[in-house]
């Protein structure tokens, strides 16, 4: 029997079209009514099934024996009265911050999730929060918050209606947008191309969506802040600045003019690593475009200076005229709107309300950086993180210096994993709770619909249940929030009480409703909009529009005025002028996505990682020339914080100076339990990134750009 359902693996929300044979998924195709993603499909989701039936798969409780290391199942209520009764003493002891919280990636694809979190990090007390954000997409978060005054407000390309898309270290036709969920990318692509646009990529390799690209600029990594302040200067300059109607509602445009004419082209080459005429005609082109929408991704966020840089990408967008314009960026009105509701509430997000405890770094909504993580565990004193939970995270794999955390994790008093397998982070847990996944659940975008490049909305129903054993995200989530109060644990307060009761009494498809009932196509309590039950009527999903200018009423800072030149940014543009003549010579290490692979959590799917090994170092033919290695073969990478072996490959994707490694590997740490990943292992680019290396503005690892050297290895 054929089911319409969707894929919850990346941002791209694709609709899906699933076969059954009772509880048995014989195939998975895409979804050709789907009105955003019309039958796009990627590997990735053929892979869904390989995940749920896993045997590697966790399907009860277990307990780890720390004195001999053997795993034991237990029944949900012993496990989760151990883990509420162990958090509740570790907080009498210590105080509530003694027990941390990280959330990994995953945590956005859930409905369930999302709904419960935020009750279950009140419910837990304390500020020791950490997530995937801070080694990712956060300086695109303060951008939106510093700037329109909400943390969720992120401008989206308008993709299939511009002229000019300007990629900077981004890869879309492999991540299918991410921050711009755009499925079917590179077919977005080649229309944008046909119709007479021009695609440009900025970015130190050759990536997928570079090969495609009208002009490729292979911009130094680190140096994406200072290229930008280039074209600012260009627009100043030439006279090209154009605000159009946003000129009515933006205040800032004198403080970039004077700093525009501080950086002059010949200023910004070096750190740049591009050349003044290539600047200039880059801001000429996006001046001169009928319409033009500049875009910036991981690579954008996550180096030394990524604050500035995803800053700097919105501002070019203003003062070019695409902020809020068709065919340039703009702002979803989503089925359920995430912005506004939690805006309702008070929560549009903060920056800096307070710092880090041992190197001072500022949080951001709650969150202090993942960077950070190890040293709050390893150092003594009030605020000495005892006790952690992972919420469907690895950061073991995932945040800088790996090494360092994993041998940290090994120092808790107590930890509990909520996931489905054993791997890097989870082996270290004394408990790990297993938890439903793919078509095993009820499924409403929450967060990527807030990002899609069209309105659109689909609720996917449950298809099969879970296998015994095995709850839903929500109900763990609340159940364990409950415990801990009663344990004696976390913050206490009537009112937060009642909130999980009702909560829980609603279950996640009451509370779906009633945000649709809420959003801007809604019903309200009684009328004609979009509902749950409606919405379900229609399981391919419903297209509720392309994207529109939606400002200023879309804004949430207080006067309702678009904010170009925030004191943070200006503040920190000092840091920046210090580094504009560093032209250091040797390697620096980037990452890079691949199609068939989605951080770690996807490398036990056997038809994943079939084929040529896949982790494998990138390097410019001149640069293993003059390390000796004359042809592919292993090398050894060394970084300030450790060293791996790995093949390496010469190419020239990667620009002279640059090598690369994918993200999500290193699966040959003892005590895991993930077959298919073991023996595909590969190494982890964490295992060479520095956890000392932020953005100090936004606490944000800087993965792109790390110092290394590289040597051959006999053969």
């Amino acid at each position: 029997m054929k089911h319409k359902t969707a894929c919850t693996i990346c941002e791209a929300m694709c609709g899906l079209e699933v076969e059954l044979e009772g509880d048995r998924v014989t195939a998975v195709r895409g979804d050709r009514d789907d009105p955003l993603s019309r039958g796009h499909i990627c590997p990735k989701a053929v892979a869904i099934p390989d995940i749920m039936g896993d045997p590697d798969r966790l399907r009860q409780p277990v307990r780890r024996d720390r004195a001999t290391g053997r795993w034991s199942e237990v029944s949900w209520d012993e496990a989760l009265d151990e883990t509420a009764a162990r958090i509740a003493d570790l907080q009498a002891r210590h105080g509530l911050g003694a027990v941390g919280l990280y959330l990994g990636n995953p945590t956005v694809h859930s409905p369930g999730a999302i709904l419960a979190i935020p009750a279950f990090s009140r419910a837990l007390g304390g500020r020791a929060r950490f997530s995937a954000t801070s080694v990712d997409q956060l300086p695109q978060m303060l951008a939106a918050l510093q700037m329109f005054g909400h943390q969720l407000l992120m401008p989206v390309p308008d993709i299939d209606r511009t002229d000019l898309f300007v990629v900077i270290g981004g890869n879309p036709v492999v991540s299918n947008g991410s921050l711009m969920t755009a499925p079917g990318m590179r077919r977005r692509l080649e229309a944008l191309q046909e119709r007479g646009g021009q695609l440009i990529v900025v970015d130190p390799r050759l990536t997928e969506t570079a090969a495609m690209a009208d002009l490729h600029l292979p911009v130094r990594p680190g140096g994406d802040a200072a290229l930008l302040l280039g074209v600012l200067h260009v627009l100043f300059k030439r006279d090209l600045v154009d605000l159009g109607p946003l000129a009515a509602y933006a205040d800032g445009l004198e403080e970039l003019e004077r700093l525009a004419l501080r950086f002059p082209l010949a200023r910004v080459e070096a750190m740049s690593g591009l050349p003044g005429p290539a600047i200039d005609d880059l801001a000429q082109r996006i001046a001169e475009a009928e319409s033009a929408a500049v875009y910036g991704r991981l690579g954008a966020a996550t180096q030394a200076f990524g604050g500035l840089t995803c800053w700097l990408v919105q501002v070019i967008n203003a003062l070019t005229g695409n902020l809020d314009r068709v065919g340039g960026v703009m702002f979803t009105r989503p089925a359920a709107d995430m912005v506004a509701a939690t805006a309702r509430t008070g929560h549009t997000g903060h920056y800096a309300a307070w710092r880090s405890r041992v190197r001072a770094l500022p949080e951001f909504g709650g969150e202090l950086p993942a960077a950070t993580l190890a040293e709050e565990i390893e150092t003594p004193g009030e605020g000495q993180i005892k006790g952690l939970i992972t919420f469907a995270g690895n950061p073991v794999l995932s945040v800088p210096n790996g090494p360092r955390l994993d041998r940290a994790l090994g120092e808790l008093d107590f930890m509990v994993s909520i996931d489905l397998y054993r791997n890097e982070t989870t082996r270290h847990a004394d408990l790990i709770l297993p938890t439903s996944f793919g078509f095993e659940r009820d499924h409403f975008d929450l967060i990527f619909n807030v990002l899609a490049v069209r309105n659109v909305a689909r609720f996917a129903p449950a298809l099969v249940a879970p296998p015994p054993g095995v709850r839903d995200d929500f109900d763990v989530l609340l159940d364990l929030a409950q415990r801990i109060r009663l344990a004696g644990g976390g913050r206490k307060g009537v009112s937060l009480g009642a909130t999980m009761h009702a909560m829980r009494a609603a279950g996640v498809r009451r509370l779906v409703d009633g945000l649709l009932r809420a959003g801007p196509h809604g019903a309200g309590l009684v009328g004609p909009g979009l509902t749950l039950a409606r919405l379900m009527e229609r399981p391919s999903g419903v297209d509720l529009g392309p994207l529109a200018p939606a400002l200023p009423g879309r804004l949430y800072t207080p006067d309702k005025r678009v904010q170009l030149a925030p004191e943070v940014y200006l503040q920190d543009i000092e840091r920046l002028e210090a580094h504009l003549r560093d032209a250091e010579d040797g390697l620096v290490l980037i990452g890079r996505r691949l199609l068939r692979s989605n951080n770690s959590w996807m490398h036990n799917s056997e038809r994943l990682v079939r084929g040529k090994p896949a982790c494998v170092l990138l390097i410019h033919p001149e640069d293993a020339d003059a390390i000796g290695l004359d042809v592919d073969g292993p090398v050894r990478v060394r970084s300030r914080v450790g060293a791996v072996e790995v093949p390496a490959r010469r190419s020239e994707q990667v620009s002279p100076g640059v090598v690369s490694l994918p993200h999500g590997f290193g699966h040959d740490r003892s005590g895991t339990a993930w077959r298919v990943a073991e023996a595909h292992a590969g190494v982890s680019l964490n295992d060479l990134t520095d956890e000392l290396a932020v953005d100090p503005l936004t606490g944000v690892a800087a993965f792109s750009g790390v110092p290394v050297e590289v040597e051959p290895l006999p053969a």
